[in-house]
């Protein structure tokens, strides 16, 4: 959770940043376009600003589905002893 809201932030971000950019130089640009260039860009950036919180994520995720295939097991072997 915590690492998609941060993805979320720096994507907001980026277009904040993007749109003010482009306002400063006084070249308008669709917000629409603003947020696709900073999707293409926050996927890349926050795999390098995030990597910590990634690999939390990812060894939550790995704990979550043995604990649910345990679980499975667990209830196959209850099934089948009756």
């Amino acid at each position: 959770m915590k690492y998609g809201l941060a993805r979320l932030g720096l994507f907001v971000v980026l277009t904040v940043v993007i749109q003010l950019l482009a306002t400063l130089i006084g070249a308008p640009v669709p917000v629409v376009m603003s947020a696709l260039f900073a999707l293409i860009l926050a996927f890349p950036l926050s795999m390098l600003v995030f990597s910590g919180m990634r690999r939390e994520a990812t060894q939550a995720v790995a704990a979550w589905s043995k604990q649910r295939k345990d679980r499975k097991e667990w209830v196959r072997s209850e099934l089948s002893a009756r």
